[in-house]
């Protein structure tokens, strides 16, 4: 390490040999497969050790989606989905955007524009799903019920999640402004006395079904008649009857996606920008051509790998130096990170054998940035205690 790091040391040993003998940065010292960059107000290196190999960046991969986002949209932009009225089959056809936060509260604001605009009887739901290629899928989604393996889709409600319970024998929502669904029925078997958050299975089919269902119900809250059928295909020449634009904005999407670490949101803004890019419907080969050459192009980035958005995948490699390199370009939006601990505003990454941490340390007037890796088996709090010992050297010297 260098002279700094270890004038740092000898200043911690003669103070204080107990807790030298407890330090974290004692600790990390002696991994074997981890690396770490810390700049100075200045942008010098204060502490590097391995700093340009190679690492699995698990979740600190969305400070990657989160600047690529912020840089191609901005923090005030908003999703936009278009709904259509087919007179002649009194079918309500919606473009898919792709919108990661079509949550139940905005459900009900379209319910109701909807009824507004003068329907009040539907016969079939369309979905033009046009805009992800059929059964996408990105590297590194596992097959469990859990919210963080949510799969993207183009039409998603409730980040393609269910919060059930089961009341003396009775399934119901876990939410009161979430209204039960047929397709909600079909996991009265997993639900047992307690509630449950599951995703909506592996199959974005069953999460659009469950979206057009959630809409349907809150369109018969506004007295609106709704068939049962949902049918898919593209919109052809219908008359547009709404525009629904989403009233959190990007920013506020990225700062859940962040304090959260939502998988589902991370995917899904890579996909939308892919399809936006090229123009064509998103794809898992599109989304690692579209990060990896936008990173190559605007730092000059070698040896990397992105496949996902979200760090799922095991193959994504970034080095502590690259995401120094990151963190200095997302600086504008520095205000979206999450305080992990007082003074440091990170986003961490926690996988099988892998803790990772990546953001700043602050002061009234600086943001250093710094990246921590470990790809072996380490404590939690390993990564959070290394970051507090940082900010107590950079206030020692």
């Amino acid at each position: 390490m260098n002279k700094i790091y270890n004038s740092f040391i000898l200043f911690i040993l003669i103070c204080s040999p107990t807790v030298y003998a407890d330090s974290a940065l004692t600790k990390f010292s002696k991994l074997e497969n981890a690396g770490l960059l810390v700049h100075d107000k200045l942008g010098q290196a204060l502490v590097s050790d391995h700093a340009n190999d190679a690492f699995i960046p698990a979740s600190t991969t969305k400070l990657v989606t989160a600047w690529l986002a912020l840089k191609h949209w901005g923090e005030n932009y908003h999703f936009k989905t278009s709904f259509y009225f087919d007179n002649s089959t009194q079918t309500l056809w919606i473009k898919g955007s792709g919108d990661p936060y079509f949550v139940s509260e905005e459900l009900i604001i379209i319910a109701k524009n909807i009824k507004n605009s003068g329907i009040d009887q539907i016969k079939a739901i369309g979905l033009d799903n046009s805009l992800f290629q059929e059964n996408v899928l990105l590297p590194g989604t596992g097959k469990t019920n859990n919210p963080y393996d949510a799969v993207p889709s183009v039409f998603a409600a409730n980040f393609n999640t269910l919060n059930l319970k089961n009341i003396k024998g009775q399934l119901v929502s876990a939410e009161n402004q979430t209204p039960l669904t047929a397709f909600a029925k079909m996991f009265s078997k997993q639900i047992k006395g307690r509630a449950l958050r599951i995703n909506t299975g592996s199959n974005p089919e069953d999460a659009e079904t469950y979206f057009a269902e959630l809409l349907a119900a809150f369109l018969r809250k506004q007295d609106v008649k709704v068939g049962n059928n949902i049918i898919r295909g593209k919109i052809d020449k219908q008359s547009l009857v709404y525009k629904h634009i989403n009233s959190r904005s990007l920013a506020d999407m990225v700062q859940a996606m962040m304090k959260y670490s939502t998988n589902f949101l991370a995917n899904q803004l890579i996909l939308v920008l892919s399809a936006e890019i090229y123009q064509r419907p998103a794809n898992m080969y599109d989304v690692q051509k579209y990060m990896e050459d936008t990173l190559r192009t605007n730092f000059q980035w070698k040896n990397f790998t992105m496949k996902d958005g979200a760090g799922l995948s095991r193959d994504n490699r970034l080095s502590p130096k690259q995401l120094v390199d990151l963190l200095y370009a997302f600086k504008p939006w520095k205000h979206l990170l999450p305080e992990t601990d007082s003074g440091i505003f990170a986003k961490s990454g926690t996988m099988n054998k892998i803790s990772t941490l990546a953001g700043y340390i602050v002061d009234t007037q600086h943001w250093q940035p710094f990246a921590l890796m470990m790809n072996q088996a380490v404590p939690y709090k390993l990564r959070n205690q290394i970051a507090a010992e940082l900010m107590l050297q950079r206030q020692s010297l």
